[in-house]
């Protein structure tokens, strides 16, 4: 049962050559080891057998286990050698003797009368076997993968889940309940997933789901349904199954389409870009922009945002000059931190910046969730998802040719060039609204304007769109978030007035078709010719645009004030997020590569202005608010002017009696 360790080894065995103990502890004279007999078989003699005994193992050694040989009914059993040293004829003569002293005490043991098993070769084979059979019974059975080309395939990575209900802080229903109801969800998507790997069109094989996305599939169902709608979770999910259980085809392959990103599937199977719905308010543009007049912001609104209301004096820009001659150049890198210098007009050796390249992580750093374990273990720590490198353990994961800085303060930035108020223009009537953004990079004068592009509200027509020269040396264009490509400069043509329709633009092809102006200054000329004080001027974090233009207006929408942050100030929502949550569009989608488009989010923030409209406008009506040839009357001011006409329509009357009484 147990292998021996050779204790006795070196102690002569009691019994000496009369000794019919294979695998003896004992020492043996005649005989040194024994290990197995192998079988000889030949195929013309299959009722023969003989032993063969080898020899060869050192005396202390223990002897390895025989193995069962299967019996076939018509010789003897038979043994085979497992040993080490088999084969050692030498061996086998010096225990000559004993050998046939033991063939005739082996072949009465009763051991060897059992049914054994077949050798090492045999047993592979019939391992072999039994694979080959399990295989063609899985080929038989149903299952979840479709066999295709790997690479007509999407590559899809999804975590291993078991089929068991996602732990949830309050669950709707016990575990029981919800375990069952999990099974019969992830039955009914089960057989639906077997009807679409059936379908003919191989084009549609590919939203063939696998086993572990069937199972992460339900369990997001069952745990939407549980955290949503906890009151009613039975009804609900119930409800699900049976709608799943009569789901047809199409309806099965859409759900699938909302399951997996769609930027791994196919052009085929992604289907036509159809165009987001577009905003409706139930009212005209004249309506629209007389209910855009209560968004206005508020001058306390414009002094909580830091936006800049009157240009700071001469003696305030001769000194932020006089600092910046002090500081020789030595800036605070607005990326990984550091100190470097800047030497605007290129230093000797032709560098613009000092203390050589930048490391730092793009991204923010954020805590990951909550959980229930963190009174034990502890709060996670922040992490930067750029990199999922934890804070402090790395120095950045992106690097740049040069460290790169911004300018805050408004006296600095009036020293380069001064903020100017938006000028009255006589000649021109009112102007409709304007809605604008604008993209920054670094230079050596901090971060300037590199693009402008304005668009008219509500029509989201195209007004300008041009390329800006800055006035420093270009630092980095911040391509990640300005989407303005270096060969962008290379190849834009000199403003001669004209620009591209937005019926004609598209982003993808106009990189090499922008036009360009030679200054700032210049580009806020351009937006002057489209604005009067009055005129509203929408965006999103409009200060930031208007300091990079030196533009100080007083008609504001700010989408930052339209939606605050629940946290407030100074915390705010981001423009991508309030579009896909109120638009259900997806903007700034171009990753660092391609970066954001000034063309997309201007309209973004004009839909976003006009979703808050059609709210303000259904607030209003039910306040009595009235629309009469596109202007916006205040029920209380038509109420006492109602009331002042019915007065002096009394007192005309009145005094037309009296007249009459006198004639």
């Amino acid at each position: 049962m147990f292998g021996s360790l050779g204790l006795f080894s070196a102690v002569p065995c009691p019994q000496n050559g009369r000794c019919n103990i294979i695998n003896c502890i004992f020492a043996h004279k005649e005989v040194n080891s024994i290990a197995a007999v192998t079988p000889v078989a030949d195929s013309n003699k299959a009722t023969s057998s003989h032993l063969e005994i080898t020899s060869g193992l050192a005396a202390d050694e223990p002897h390895r286990k025989r193995r069962r040989l299967s019996d076939d009914g018509k010789s003897g059993s038979k043994v085979v050698s497992h040993s080490p040293h088999e084969g050692d004829t030498a061996a086998a003569q010096r225990g000559s003797t004993a050998t046939q002293r033991l063939r005739n005490d082996v072949h009465n043991l009763s051991s060897l009368k059992k049914r054994v098993s077949p050798p090492p070769v045999a047993r592979a084979t019939e391992r072999s076997n039994a694979a080959e059979g399990l295989k063609k019974n899985r080929d038989n059975s149903p299952k979840l993968n479709i066999s295709q080309d790997a690479s007509s395939l999407p590559t899809r990575h999804i975590k291993k889940e078991t089929l068991n209900p996602r732990h949830l802080s309050k669950p709707p229903a016990s575990h029981a309940i919800r375990m069952s109801i999990l099974i019969k969800l992830h039955g009914a998507m089960v057989r639906l997933n077997e009807e679409l790997k059936k379908s003919n069109d191989q084009s549609k094989k590919c939203l063939t789901l696998s086993a572990d996305e069937l199972v992460s599939m339900a369990l997001d169902e069952e745990e939407k349904i549980a955290k949503e709608s906890p009151a009613v979770y039975s009804n609900v999910i119930k409800l699900r199954i049976v709608k799943l259980t009569k789901m047809k085809p199409q309806e099965w392959q859409e759900l699938v389409l909302a399951f997996i990103r769609p930027d791994s599937l196919p052009a085929e199977i992604k289907g036509p870009n159809i165009p987001p719905k577009p905003v409706l308010t139930g009212l005209s543009v004249e309506e629209e922009r007389a209910v855009l007049s209560t968004l206005y912001a508020s001058s306390d609104d414009l002094k909580r945002l830091e936006y800049v209301t009157s240009p700071p004096s001469e003696e305030d820009i001769a000194s932020a000059k006089r600092g910046i001659e002090a500081s020789q150049g030595w800036e605070k890198c607005d990326r990984c931190n550091g100190r470097f210098q800047v030497f605007p007009g290129r230093r000797a050796d032709g560098a613009l910046t000092s203390s050589g390249p930048c490391v730092y992580h793009y991204a923010r750093p954020i805590r990951p969730p909550k959980n229930k374990t963190d009174h034990i273990v502890g709060q996670k720590e922040f992490y930067y998802p750029c990199c999922k490198e934890t804070v402090g353990t790395s120095p950045g994961c992106t690097r740049v040719d040069s460290h790169v800085f911004k300018v805050t303060d408004m006296k600095r930035l009036a020293a380069t060039m001064q903020f100017e108020k938006t000028p009255r223009q006589t000649a021109k009537q009112a102007l409709p609204p304007v809605c604008f953004d604008c993209e920054m990079g670094y230079t050596t004068l901090g971060l300037e304007m590199i693009r402008l592009t304005a668009v008219s509200w509500p029509e989201g027509k195209l007004l300008i769109d041009v390329l800006v020269r800055p006035i420093g040396e270009i630092l980095d264009l911040n391509t990640r978030y300005s989407g303005v490509q270096p060969e962008q400069f290379a190849n834009a043509t000199p403003y001669k007035g004209s620009h591209m329709s937005t019926s004609t633009y598209d982003q993808a092809d106009c990189g090499n078709k922008l036009q360009m102006v030679e200054s700032p200054a210049a580009a806020r000329a351009l937006l002057f010719q489209h604005l009067q004080p009055e005129t509203s001027l929408l965006g999103h974090a409009l200060e930031n645009d208007l300091n990079v233009c030196r533009i100080i207006h007083p008609t504001i929408v700010d989408t930052v004030l339209l939606y605050p942050h629940p946290a407030g100030l100074p915390m705010r929502n981001g423009l991508r997020a309030l579009t896909k949550r109120y638009l259900g569009r997806d903007i700034q989608a171009g990753g660092g590569t391609e970066g954001h488009d000034s063309i997309e989010d201007a309209k973004a923030t004009g839909d976003l202005v006009r979703f808050k409209v059609g709210e303000k406008w259904k607030t209003l009506k039910r306040s009595g608010w009235e629309l009469h040839d596109g202007k916006l009357i205040d029920p209380t001011k038509a109420e006492k002017a109602d009331k002042e006409s019915r007065v002096l329509e009394a007192a005309v009357g009145v005094k037309r009696k009296a007249n009459d009484d006198n004639e």
